[in-house]
């Protein structure tokens, strides 16, 4: 077993538990939405769900191309569990436990979404961080292959930079209408990232 499966073992677990997290709320909202007592499920909760689904994705990518680089030992592993766990934290708060009990989805988001968000931007960082120690300490042969596809790194580490402005942004903002634009846009970024992650 390989130092890279044996950490994989741990946060491809739990990762694949939040992501079930968001999907399980997405199921619940729509029986909901469809029941006896249908609630008003809105943009804001369903976007904060996509934002997380794809930002998990991007980690988990993130993961696979440092697999040359990670080592198996006690930091590496508290280090993984920090991250995936503040993702898996962030992904239990999306939706509601008794979605019932929350005819707007949008008082809920509005209750909650600075945890999500501030978890996401914490788990951000954490394996941005995370990234340039790795490459600090083991760095890869591919560096000089990189410099070459210019602008899709360009592209790359400003839609990055633009997914932390937008989290931040998403902390201070109040306005509904405002977070559904920046939901949108935090969606997009990770959406052109992962298109051009291929080729950086």
């Amino acid at each position: 077993m390989s130092p890279f499966e044996l950490v994989f073992a741990m946060f491809g677990l739990l990762l694949g538990l939040a992501l079930a997290e968001v999907l399980g709320g997405f199921s619940r909202a729509l029986k909901l939405k469809r029941g006896a007592r249908p609630v008003r499920v809105g943009w804001l909760t369903p976007l904060l769900g996509l934002v997380v689904m794809l930002d998990l994705t991007t980690f988990w990518l993130l993961a696979f191309d440092a697999r040359t680089q990670i080592g198996a030992n006690y930091i590496t592993l508290i280090c993984v569990l920090a991250t995936v766990g503040v993702y898996y934290l962030a992904a239990t708060l999306i939706f509601p436990d008794a979605p019932e009990d929350w005819p707007d989805f949008d008082e809920w988001y509005d209750k909650q979404n600075r945890l999500v968000i501030g978890g996401l931007f914490a788990a951000n960082v954490a394996s941005t961080t995370g990234s340039m120690v790795l490459d600090a300490m083991h760095p890869l042969r591919e560096v000089a292959e990189t410099v070459g596809n210019g602008w899709f790194v360009l592209v790359y580490v400003l839609s990055g930079f633009g997914v932390l402005a937008l989290l931040i942004a998403l902390l201070l903002v109040t306005g509904r209408r405002a977070n559904v634009a920046m939901l949108a846009g935090v969606c997009a970024l990770l959406l052109v990232s992962g298109a051009v992650e291929p080729w950086v």
